[in-house]
Formats: structure tokens, C-alpha cells, sequence
């Protein structure tokens, strides 16, 4: 059963963490989207071409014309923005409330409903899927909504290659490392962060986690980064090799109940599913 979540994303003030330390919510949402938008951008996936000017804006932590800007150049996550704000009665993209949706997610997403889901992924898809359309739309009706995870696992080509065991390997480490996922801090080492976090796993039938491991993840470089203050005990969100935030347990749960959704549609769906759309 899914854990229930909590709308809190309105609120400005600071939570406790697993810790008993403080998640502080109060970053702008164009910062807030640098934080996750970033590593990717660092391997060269998405967004505008100079990834150190960036990176730089983000950590400068300043709500500017020119992070906004850099903002609109990442065509995959940009539509969901204004998906959700425009669904949800806002009416800045990069509102923070909205960045929080879509990468962490919020009740928020459950407010836009299927036809608005639907349609924006008509426009954006039905040229370039063809007849694959259908699979997408399936997709939606079976609970899709503008998170992240949606466009991991049944946007990208990777959950397809999943069945290609020339490939397969390489497609479950990118859909682990392009998926937010979540992990508890077990020690600090300068630029580098020791987590345990949950990998995915494929047993050639059905996506799962497989039992927390341990990683080394980066929080800065030469001391710069975006990221506030750490402490052993905080769970923290992550994207590729990268910390992202430190989040709170409402985050958290907020995080696993959406990826857990996308990926059940892609468990439940066999081979009618958007497995492979857009490959």
C-alpha cells in the first residue's frame, strides 16, 4: 500500500528531518530547479551548453533573469512546468511549489486531471511516436502525471531496452541515475557524500528496488556547491552522481509514492505498455 503524502509545498518555513535537523524550504524555485536540473546538464542530457555558467548561477542562489532563462532551455522538464502551474492555479512556471512537483512531487499533481495530462502530451508526442501514441496515452489513464519518474519510465527509451540483454545492464544504471531517487546521509568527506539509497532492479519481468547499498555522491566541487549544510542522519534527494537537496521525511514519502506509481504502471502494463515508446 502507498503511504499516504501530505500537500505541504505552500509552506515556507523549515520541517525536521529523520535527524531532527531542519529541511529549509525557502530556496527560490529557480534555484530549487538548478539544484536538480544540473547534473544532467553536467553529462551533456539536457539544457543549455555551458553547464559551468550554470552551475555558477546556482550556486550565486539567486531568483535572476539569467537562471530563468537557462531554465527554459531544458525541453523535457519545461512543458511539465508549465503543465503543473498552469493546472494548478499558478502562474509562474518556476514557482517553487511547481519545481517541487515535478521533481520531488505533491498532491499538487493529482489536481490537473487526465484531460489536461492528456493533451499536453498529445502535442508534444503524437508527431514523433506515431502509432506508439497509444502506449503513452495508457499510460496517462492508468495515473500518469507530470513527475519526474513519468518521464523516466514511460517517456524515455530506456524501460524498452530493458528486454535487450545486449543492453539491459546499461539501461537500468540510467534509469536508476536519471530517476530522483532518495538516500540517508552516513558520512561526509569534503566535495563527497556517503549514502545508502535502495538501486533499482530488473528481474527480466518487473522493475523493484533491490536492498540499500552504499555510494559515494558529490556535493561540490572544490568546495563550491548548491547544496546546504549536511549532517550524518539527512536524507537527501539525488540525480545521477549528485545531491540535489536535503529533504524532509514528508519529501521523501512524497518521492517514493510517485516513482512507485510510474513504475507500477510499467510493471502492470506487459507488453500492450509504453515499454519502448520513442526508442
Amino acid at each position: 500500500m502507498r503511504e499516504p503524502i501530505v500537500d505541504a509545498t505552500v509552506r515556507t518555513d523549515v520541517r525536521p528531518t529523520a535527524s531532527g535537523r531542519s529541511a529549509a524550504s525557502t530556496v527560490p524555485g529557480p534555484v530549487l530547479f538548478a539544484r536538480y536540473a544540473f547534473p544532467p546538464n553536467h553529462h551533456g542530457y539536457c539544457g543549455p551548453i555551458d553547464n559551468v555558467a550554470f552551475f555558477q548561477q546556482g550556486v550565486r542562489g539567486e531568483d535572476d533573469g539569467g537562471l530563468r532563462a537557462m531554465a527554459k532551455e531544458f525541453a523535457g522538464a519545461w512543458p511539465y512546468l508549465e503543465l503543473i502551474a498552469h493546472g494548478t492555479g499558478l502562474a509562474d512556471p518556476l514557482d517553487r511549489r511547481a519545481v517541487e512537483a515535478y521533481w520531488v512531487g505533491s498532491p499538487r499533481l493529482d489536481q490537473i486531471g487526465v484531460p489536461k495530462v492528456a493533451n499536453s502530451m498529445e502535442d508534444r508526442f503524437r508527431f514523433r511516436s506515431g502509432p506508439r501514441f497509444s502506449s503513452l496515452a495508457e499510460g496517462v489513464l492508468a495515473g500518469g502525471v507530470p513527475h519526474h519518474s513519468f518521464a523516466v519510465f514511460l517517456i524515455y527509451p530506456w524501460v524498452g531496452l530493458l528486454g535487450d540483454d545486449r543492453r539491459a545492464a546499461q539501461a537500468l544504471t540510467v534509469l536508476d541515475r536519471c530517476r530522483i531517487r532518495w538516500g540517508k546521509v552516513l558520512s561526509l568527506q569534503g566535495d563527497q557524500v556517503v549514502v545508502e539509497s535502495a538501486p533499482l532492479t530488473w528481474d527480466g519481468r518487473r522493475l523493484d528496488y533491490g536492498p540499500p547499498l552504499v555510494e559515494t555522491v558529490v556535493r561540490s566541487i572544490d568546495g563550491v556547491g548548491m547544496v546546504s549544510e549536511l549532517a550524518v542522519g539527512d536524507w537527501v534527494s539525488l540525480h545521477w552522481e549528485w545531491v540535489c537537496d536535503r529533504i524532509s521525511d514528508r519529501q521523501r514519502r512524497s518521492l517514493r509514492y510517485y516513482t512507485d506509481r510510474h513504475m507500477a504502471i510499467v510493471n502492470d502494463a506487459g507488453d500492450s505498455g509504453p515499454a519502448g515508446l520513442l526508442v
